[in-house]
């Protein structure tokens, strides 16, 4: 009998995130895949779970896919976790699901942590429709997708790094204009959680100044849609009928 393949999120920031389902469910697998073992560890240690686990990443991905597939198909339950937030989302397990379901193992993702609906929900940008873009193309691609991202009419979601976090924002208001509407939210549910909002110029000046750290999620208002010419009709005005 097959086992199944359970994606299970963990915290952003605050281990208080954690869910009991989470923890009971990393208590009754034969294993967890981890992005980092050395970082999983310190969270496993800290609610006493007691499994092993080995190494899934985007180094080694690829050449692992397969065989965890058939350790699952031969009847272990796995879970996989990332670093932080759910697995899938900017980090591996979208090839493992995909074999998973491609060989009709059973795949149970739980409902959990992510940095980027915070961020949205905190931005006070419209968020009933919205694009979630991750990381950015660092060099090929970047500026050509940045162009087409500054013509979406959804209110969309970039992640970045403190260290390239202006430059992006310069970028963004070169292809947006400077007074676009947007929010930067770092460190997300951890002691320092901050929100600063304004238009991209405004970001630009304050974090120029307050050199930001940690991880970054930078959300952006869409696109406004301009009323075209004419629609606009004076229900007062006289019409051409000289009726009123």
């Amino acid at each position: 009998m097959s086992g199944k393949l359970y994606i299970v999120p963990t915290p952003v920031g605050n281990l208080g995130d954690m869910s009991p389902r989470a923890i009971e469910t990393l208590n009754s697998v034969d294993l967890i895949l981890c992005e980092d073992t050395r970082t999983t560890k310190v969270l496993l240690k800290h609610f006493d779970i007691n499994v092993p686990t080995a190494s899934h990443h985007k180094y080694n991905e690829h050449e692992m896919v397969e065989r965890v597939a058939e350790t699952i198909s031969s009847g272990k339950n796995i879970a996989l976790v990332s670093d932080a937030g759910t697995p899938g989302i900017s980090d591996p397990g979208f090839m493992l699901v995909r074999e998973c379901r491609r060989r009709d193992i059973v795949v149970e993702t739980l409902p959990g942590p992510t940095a980027l609906i915070p961020a949205l929900v905190n931005s006070g940008l419209p968020c009933d429709r919205f694009v979630f873009e991750g990381f950015l193309p660092v060099k090929k691609g970047r500026m050509t997708r940045m162009s087409e991202l500054a013509a979406e009419p959804r209110t969309f979601i970039v992640y970045e790094s403190p260290l390239r976090l202006v430059k992006t924002l310069e970028q963004f208001a070169e292809v947006c204009g400077g007074d676009r509407q947007a929010s930067v939210s770092r460190e997300i549910s951890k002691l320092h959680d901050t929100t600063v909002t304004g238009t991209l110029d405004e970001l630009i000046d304050y974090f120029s100044v307050n050199i930001p750290k940690g991880e970054i999620v930078i959300v952006i208002e869409g696109l406004k849609a301009k009323p075209a010419a004419g629609s606009h009709r004076n229900k007062y005005r006289e019409d051409s009928s000289g009726d009123v």
